[in-house]
């Protein structure tokens, strides 16, 4: 039975342990898509097959639609409290940090080790360090960094309803996005669907509705919210799979696809009404933290080493040399760089 619950002990201060290892896994999913993928990136490198693993980690790409399911949760959990300032400095010192250490790594590495596949320039950098190239027209210095173009439209969402003080009526503009997202769908217009992340909306969507239900509980509305989102993601997700299949030179099976996306969905529903067990008791944060600063150095970085040494190491020790060395790298950027700067950011910021 669905039961409305909107006066019920305010839990949107808690701690939710389990998306951080869910998080990791998701970067992980990722790392090995791009890293075990035969013929993943022919157009900017020789090889990098590892076909044992290639038969699963080529949906390892799904692991981005499920930060933004997760990020939906969170993002709206963080606005929660209706501080616009708290919302941006928090967006702030969480992004700026590791990004700047790692967009700094990896140019650093394209000008000793990169290719004519891996180049960039100065002005290309100083771009990259704003976190806005993707909105200048500014070839990233990392593909991965594309996700990061999507996340920051909707924190502008985000952003936008505190500014008009009506992020207590959230629901409301969640239910008018997903209208909008659908009438794009019969009649495009490209700019709109541009601005309302059309091509990724129902993970945001339904992350945010799921936080909805985890800190205020299930509604008929919410319920058809999820039921919708969950068709769209799937549309989304399996409408244009023939295209990126010729892109990673491998088929995909859209029954996998569907199913991986029901599972985000599965999950995501246990993580709402508290069910995940004993998953959900254990601290995580320390995987969590290595997340952010794993997705965004392992990719060119990766691929450079791989192009430099790969004659002369064998393919698997080389493998997965480069997936635990990218993980023992992001630890140290978390660790080293990453905390001690945001710290600083953040006091710099609220005396400002």
């Amino acid at each position: 039975m669905i039961v409305p619950q909107e006066n019920q002990f305010d839990r949107t201060h808690a701690r939710v342990n389990e998306l951080d290892l869910l998080r990791f896994f998701a970067a992980l999913a990722v790392v090995f898509h791009h890293y075990s993928l035969d013929g993943f990136a022919a157009e900017s490198m020789t090889i990098m097959p590892y076909p044992i693993l290639a038969s699963i980690s080529k949906y390892g790409y799904l692991g981005v639609e499920f930060f933004f399911m997760i990020s939906g949760f969170v993002i709206l959990m963080t606005a929660s409290n209706g501080d616009l300032k708290k919302f941006i400095l928090s967006r702030i010192i969480r992004l700026y940090p590791a990004f700047w250490v790692c967009c700094s790594i990896t140019f650093f590495f394209t000008l000793i080790i990169g290719t004519s596949d891996y180049s960039a320039s100065i002005h290309q950098y100083l771009i990259n360090m704003t976190l806005l190239s993707g909105f200048m027209d500014v070839p990233p210095i990392d593909g991965v960094y594309w996700s990061l173009f999507v996340e920051l439209k909707f924190y502008a969402f985000v952003a936008v309803i505190l500014l008009l003080g009506r992020i207590q009526q959230a629901e409301l503009f969640i239910i008018l996005w997903l209208a909008v997202t659908i009438a794009l769908e019969f009649h495009p217009i490209l700019d709109l669907r541009f601005l309302m992340l059309e091509d990724y909306s129902a993970y945001f969507i339904a992350g945010a509705t799921f936080f909805l239900i985890w800190a205020k509980g299930l509604t008929w509305t919410r319920c058809i919210v999820i039921a919708i989102s969950w068709c769209f993601a799937i549309y989304q997700s399996t409408r244009e799979i023939h295209q990126f299949e010729i892109r990673i030179r491998n088929d995909l099976d859209p029954y996998i696809i569907t199913a991986i996306i029901c599972a985000y969905f599965v999950i995501m529903t246990l993580i709402s009404f508290k069910r995940m067990g004993a998953i959900g008791k254990v601290n995580w944060l320390w995987l969590g933290a290595l997340t952010y600063p794993l997705y965004l150095i392992h990719q060119n970085l990766g691929f450079m080493i791989y192009n430099a040494v790969y004659t002369e190491f064998d393919p698997q020790v080389l493998f997965w040399s480069l997936v635990l060395g990218m993980i023992m790298l992001a630890y140290l950027i978390h660790i080293l760089v990453e905390k001690p700067l945001a710290k600083s950011m953040k006091n710099v910021l609220n005396r400002l």
